[in-house]
């Protein structure tokens, strides 16, 4: 299976160029297009007393957006050098449900960690979780600070649920050429979870997999996946996002949910 489009959110925030040259980097190896996405909402003032002053700031967060706009194309344009074809969307409208849209154009879409610990993105951060929900294309959260993915040791966290099938196969890309797979299962049932098929499916392929059983973690799920991939130096965590919709709210469980928030390595998640 190849890669032909990364698509990549970009916004203002601290880890944004990181996150673009990992993407790039990414994308010179597959020898894919690189698109950079950004948008950012005008946040209309209220209708309200002098129309002139509305209109007065109407125009301020006009201009405000596109220098912000103009400003993401050029970190774009700046970090990603190592990508060979590169391409550029953008528009002043919400960065969540535009870039849901233009994911049509992508194999895989690149987004930033947003944990308690990470900062502000500002009004052009995409949340990981909210685009999981709508994209339907893997999407790769990339924490701070990680500017390549050679994805040479990767752990799949697996659990026997059509969320985590639809990963393994997303990920196929990164598992048939990962030198080492590590497929993990977690907790008392691991036994009954059928991770010997998705071995067998693996091998198939021919990637290098091994299965580990982890029926007595110390801590939570999330938790002991994140543990075992250090162990294993593994940079790159593929499963499955869990969650249920609550009065037309998505809400996560909490080992997708605690993933999302802290994972220190990259992590590819289907929903």
């Amino acid at each position: 299976m190849k890669i032909s489009n990364i698509m990549v959110s970009v916004d203002l925030g601290a880890a944004a160029a990181d996150r673009v040259q990992l993407a790039a980097s990414l994308a010179e190896r597959c020898e894919a297009t690189l698109i950079g996405v950004a948008a950012r909402p005008v946040l209309a003032p209220m209708p309200v007393g002098d129309m002139i002053e509305v209109e007065r700031v109407w125009a301020i967060e006009e201009r405000l957006a596109d220098e912000q706009i103009a400003a993401a194309k050029a970190l774009f344009e700046r970090e990603a050098g190592a990508a060979h074809r590169t391409d550029w969307r953008s528009a002043p409208t919400s960065p969540l449900a535009y870039l849901a849209a233009q994911a049509r154009a992508a194999d895989i879409v690149i987004v930033g960690r947003h944990g308690p610990a990470d900062g502000d993105p500002g009004p052009m951060g995409v949340p990981a979780g909210a685009l999981l929900m709508e994209v339907g294309r893997p999407v790769l959260i990339a924490p701070p600070g990680v500017e390549s993915l050679a994805a040479k040791r990767v752990v799949v966290a697996w659990k026997d649920t059509r969320e985590a099938r639809r990963a393994v196969h997303d990920a196929l890309p990164f598992l048939t050429r990962a030198d080492e797979v590590h497929v993990a299962v977690v907790g008392p049932g691991a036994d009954d979870e059928g991770a010997e098929d998705v071995t067998a499916y693996l091998s198939g392929h021919g990637v290098t997999v091994t299965t580990h059983l982890l029926h007595k973690p110390e801590i939570g799920a999330a938790d002991e996946i994140l543990r075992f991939a250090r162990r294993e130096d593994a940079d790159l965590i593929v499963m499955g996002a869990y969650g249920h919709s609550r009065l037309r709210e998505w809400v996560f469980g909490g080992a997708t949910r605690d993933v999302l928030t802290t994972t220190p390595v990259c992590c590819l998640m289907s929903h």
